[in-house]
């Protein structure tokens, strides 16, 4: 899976106020959640753009003043009409411990249907996917070349190699 790296630092006070400055300088305020205690740190909003404005799926290796945690995007918040990233919760990584994700869905081949001049509708852009952090795969391709036009390929007939899918067979 892609690791992006993002530099970040702890941040001493919390609140509103001091939220509402580091925004004003360009940086995200965040909170790391999952391990023996939650870490407040900001970053420079510049730095999430190859992680949140991507379709695929990647881990973070985040970096606050020197000491590494691996994680992922739990949850953001975004300005309702500037669109400006407010705030971003992240999930630490354990090596042992399942994660919950949403893996985009690549379609690969041209379906018999498409070429008879059906459409290929792709309903589920993203499934929901929990594996080991070692075994979540980056995206799920699906081969549609024998796909007829009216036919389906469902979500319980996709192989799955050490991951399982969280979305609805």
């Amino acid at each position: 899976m892609r690791e992006v790296e993002i530099i970040g630092f702890k941040r001493a006070n919390l609140g509103k106020a001091e939220c509402n400055k580091l925004r004003a300088e360009g940086h995200v305020p965040g909170v790391l959640y999952g391990g023996d205690e939650q870490v407040s740190f900001y970053a420079p909003a510049i730095q999430f753009r190859d992680v949140l404005y991507t379709p695929q799926a990647c881990f973070i290796k985040l970096n606050i003043e020197g000491t590494e945690y691996r994680a992922l995007v739990q949850e953001t918040q975004w300005h309702p009409v500037s669109e400006a990233l407010l705030h971003v919760d992240l999930l630490q990584l354990f090596a042992g411990k399942p994660i919950k994700m949403n893996i985009p869905v690549v379609t690969t081949g041209n379906a018999i249907g498409v070429k008879n001049g059906g459409t290929l509708i792709l309903k589920n852009p993203r499934l929901a996917v929990k594996a080991l952090p070692k075994d979540m795969p980056e995206v799920i391709e699906i081969d549609v070349t024998s796909l007829r036009i009216g036919k389906s390929i469902k979500v319980g007939e996709l192989k799955t190699n050490n991951f399982e899918f969280l979305t609805s067979p």
